[in-house]
């Protein structure tokens, strides 16, 4: 239940919550404040990195960062176009495990595909098209403050290796 209600990495039980912050933890919390923009900036370079280096890959696609948007970098999504990359995004997200890259399926699956919601009318897939596409084409790429620019670098590589195969 403290994982919403995951039992797995894909597999939903029932609804639950992410409830992970006591009161220890949030004076940790308060403590790292003082830090933050030092971990921002790391993980900045990090995404600038990625966006460098993986914009001539076909069917490699990410966000750009939105003017006047201060962001976080906590995630680094990017979509694969199985038609322009060569494989699907859950092909490159097991060969990426494959070599310890940590990779998230992020969306994945979709909360309409919940036992609880699968029913609704709403959450049926014909009603959701934009949102099946984007569930079934991301990976969130390891970002971090520490990981360093050899990681990233290797990182990348494998990607543009793979699409090579």
């Amino acid at each position: 239940m403290k994982n919403f209600g995951f039992a797995g990495e894909t597999e939903i039980v029932a609804p639950g919550i992410n409830g992970k912050l006591d009161e220890i933890r949030a004076a940790y919390g308060l403590l790292n404040l003082k830090q933050v923009d030092v971990a921002i900036e790391a993980r900045h370079q990090i995404a600038i990195k990625y966006r460098t280096a993986l914009r001539a890959v076909k069917g490699i696609s990410f966000m750009e960062d939105m003017p006047g948007v201060r962001h976080n970098y906590s995630y680094f999504p990017i979509f694969v176009d199985a038609g322009k990359y060569g494989m699907t995004r859950d092909e490159l997200y097991f060969k990426m495990k494959e070599r310890n890259i940590w990779g998230r399926r992020y969306f994945y699956p979709l909360i309409s595909e919940f036992s609880m919601y699968r029913e609704l009318d709403s959450a049926k897939p014909d009603n959701l098209p934009i949102s099946h596409r984007i569930a079934d084409s991301a990976i969130c790429l390891p970002i971090y403050h520490d990981l360093t620019m050899d990681s990233a670098e290797r990182i990348v590589e494998l990607i543009i290796e793979f699409q090579k195969c």
